[in-house]
C-alpha cells in the first residue's frame, strides 16, 4: 500500500505539495486567513474563532494581521501567544509553540524545503521537518526560522537572525546564520 502526499508530508518524507488533497487543504487555510485578516478588529472574539477554527491547538492567542500559514492544523500554541503583523509560518510539518511566546513583526516559520538535486527540485518535491518553541520565546521582528529547529524555554532570537540549528534554552542567539551571543542568566529570567 502507498502513502498518500498528505501521509509522506507528515512523516517527514519527500512528497509533493501539488497534490490536489494538499492543494485544496491549503486554499482551506488561506480562505480562513483571508476571513482573519479582513475581518472587523473590534471583533476579538470573532478573530479567536477564526484562529481556533485554523489551529490544530490554540489555548489561547492573540495574533495581528496580517497573518498567513499554509495549513493551519499542524501549529499548536500555548497559553498567552503574541504574534505581531506580518507572521508567516509555513507548516508542512508541526510547529509547536510554548506557553508565553512573543513574535515581532515579519516573522518567518519554515517547516518546508526543497532538495539540494536540481533535478528533484524542478520536479517539485519538498520535504517538511517539524518545528518547536519553547515556554517564554522571543522571537525578533524579521527573525527566520528553519525547517527542524528546536528553540529552548527563554530564548530570544534577535531581529533578522535567520536560525538553521537548534539554540539551547536561555540564549540570545542573532545573526545569519544565528550564532549564540549571550547567555540569560536566572537573575535575568525573572
Amino acid at each position: 500500500m502507498s502513502l498518500s502526499e498528505k501521509q509522506k508530508m507528515l512523516a517527514g518524507m519527500p512528497y509533493f505539495p501539488s497534490n490536489k488533497d494538499l492543494q485544496a487543504e491549503r486554499a482551506r487555510a488561506k480562505r480562513l486567513c483571508q476571513q482573519f485578516n479582513q475581518h472587523d478588529i473590534d471583533d476579538r472574539k470573532g478573530m479567536r474563532a477564526i484562529i481556533k477554527s485554523l489551529f490544530g491547538h490554540c489555548s489561547g492567542a492573540w495574533i495581528e494581521p496580517h497573518f498567513f500559514c499554509d495549513y493551519g492544523y499542524n501549529i499548536s500554541t500555548g497559553k498567552n501567544f503574541y504574534a505581531n503583523h506580518g507572521v508567516v509560518i509555513l507548516d508542512a510539518a508541526p510547529v509547536t509553540i510554548g506557553d508565553d511566546v512573543l513574535i515581532g513583526p515579519g516573522v518567518m516559520i519554515s517547516t518546508a524545503s526543497h532538495p539540494l538535486d536540481p533535478e528533484l527540485r524542478a520536479k517539485g518535491i519538498e520535504t517538511a521537518r517539524p518545528i518547536t518553541i519553547g515556554n517564554k520565546v522571543w522571537l525578533g521582528m524579521g527573525a527566520c526560522i528553519l525547517d527542524g529547529v528546536n528553540i529552548g524555554d527563554n530564548a530570544m532570537i534577535g531581529a533578522g537572525a535567520v536560525v538553521n540549528k537548534d539554540v539551547a534554552a536561555n540564549t540570545v542567539v542573532a545573526g545569519v546564520p544565528a550564532q549564540p551571543v549571550k547567555f540569560i542568566a536566572a537573575a535575568q529570567r525573572q
